[in-house]
């Protein structure tokens, strides 16, 4: 496992593909604030009320000139699905199954439940500056209140 990214790193220039196939980096929203919001998985309770608050707040973050981009590592696919059906706007993106962002970043972390070891993304929000430094970030998040607080801490930045 790499070493955890915190307040201060460059956030790694990690492609990540978006739902239609396109290319997603880091590096595309230099010039203005990002939050990079990851996520275990699409359609669970926890990680669609996150995408929805998230989505709720899509023009605040606009207004605060900050971009959302949501990431697990659901494929493209199931990305549109969850979009679709739930009627998000904040832009999902797909990690790679292997050395991605999640990866660079040490938030793609060994867990368990019920006995069983796996690997699985630990719930974790980036707010990045325009300078492309990280300026905050949040750890296993609790969903409730999450994307009114990272919205305030974006207006602050």
């Amino acid at each position: 496992m790499s070493k955890r990214a915190d307040v201060g790193d460059t956030i790694p220039d990690i492609a990540l593909e978006g739902p239609n196939g396109d290319t997603v980096r880091p590096a595309d929203f230099l010039g203005r604030k990002l939050v990079l919001f990851f996520y275990p998985k699409d359609d669970t309770p926890g990680c669609t009320t996150e995408n929805k608050d998230f989505s709720a707040l899509a023009g605040a973050f606009a207004e605060a000139g900050t971009a959302l981009q949501g990431v697990s590592k659901d494929p493209p696919k199931k990305h549109a699905k969850f979009a679709a059906k739930y009627d998000l706007v904040a832009p999902l993106a797909s990690d790679a199954e292997t050395d991605g962002l999640a990866d660079a970043l040490g938030i793609w972390i060994e867990k368990s439940m019920y006995g069983r070891t796996y690997m699985g993304m630990e719930r974790t929000t980036y707010l990045v500056g325009p300078d492309g430094k990280i300026a905050r970030v949040w750890r296993k998040v609790k969903v409730k209140g999450h994307a009114d607080e990272v919205l305030a801490a974006a207006r602050e930045l």
